[in-house]
């Protein structure tokens, strides 16, 4: 009997200790998470802040304007057609957004379901596009849009743009874990390939393309080296190049340029936070097959 109650004191001193051990871990690994949070915050609290000062303050290193202003976001708006801007970045956005869902869409479909000769070649080849950086095409990408007319049009900011390899990646290993019983059940009714992807993957895809959606309109409206080779017409500057440029004609004046730049950076930073859970949802769910 005593040595039953040794053991059972044992077992039990050993599970508290392995607890202990345990909620220390998970202790340290919260304050460093929270750690590195704040780390990442502290630059965009302080663009927020300081877009809010004036211009003999802006550089005073306090996190807390002394001198409280709105007049930089008022010169903002009066002085460069900053308005403009964000208009011609959100339509831009947009569109390249709605072609390269419904287009990375289709092409993941073809490359998860559908059965043709070289189909896993062709996604090597697709895949393998993520390992070249975008200064590397940057002047046969310049070069080809000047030989079509590109140059200087919305067209040129959008067409290239589209095509990205990786929404058809996480699309496809999408598409691969979706259940092949609801798709050979349609098929079965009569339906075709078409109308199998129109009526049954894409309502199914809806996470993962809310996802991808948040994705690429935050790549494009952040977009700076496309537009600013592909345009020269001020009245198709993005908000990136308006920024640039404010920041070129008032150099000193960086109160101006960081009231432009919260601008430009609080919706997509609404954006990000509203719509984070489904992000991560997403991704989780996509796997890596």
């Amino acid at each position: 009997m005593a040595s039953d109650a040794l053991t059972t004191r044992a077992h039990t001193t050993a599970t508290a200790a392995g607890r202990r051990r345990l909620l220390s871990a998970r202790s340290g690994l919260t304050v460093l998470a929270v750690v590195l949070s704040l780390i990442s915050l502290f630059p965009v609290v302080w663009m927020v802040t300081s877009s809010f000062k004036t211009r003999a303050t802006v550089t005073d290193g306090r996190l807390i304007p002394r001198d409280f202003t709105f007049q930089n976001f008022v010169y903002v708006f009066t002085e460069v057609p900053f308005g403009r801007y964000l208009w011609n970045s959100f339509f831009i956005s947009t569109v390249i957004t709605v072609a390269a869902l419904f287009f990375h869409s289709m092409a993941a479909y073809a490359l998860a379901r559908l059965r043709f000769p070289g189909r896993e070649k062709l996604f090597g080849a697709i895949f393998a596009t993520l390992l070249v950086t975008a200064p590397v095409v940057l002047i046969p990408l310049f070069l080809v849009a000047r030989e079509l007319g590109l140059l200087d049009s919305y067209a040129g900011l959008i067409i290239p743009a589209i095509f990205n390899a990786f929404g058809i990646f996480l699309l496809r290993q999408f598409y691969l874990g979706l259940p092949k019983e609801l798709e050979e059940a349609a098929v079965i009714d009569g339906c075709g390939h078409w109308r199998v992807y129109w009526n049954i993957v894409l309502p199914m895809s809806r996470p993962i393309l809310s996802a991808l959606a948040i994705f690429f309109f935050l790549a494009n409206w952040n977009a700076f080296v496309w537009p600013l080779v592909a345009t020269s017409d001020q009245d198709l500057t993005v908000v990136q190049l308006g920024i640039s440029s404010f920041q070129t004609q008032y150099t000193s004046n960086w109160n101006y340029i960081l009231a432009a730049a919260t601008v430009a950076a609080l919706p997509m930073l609404v954006l990000f936070f509203v719509f984070q859970r489904r992000i991560v949802e997403s991704i989780k769910t996509s796997g890596l097959k």
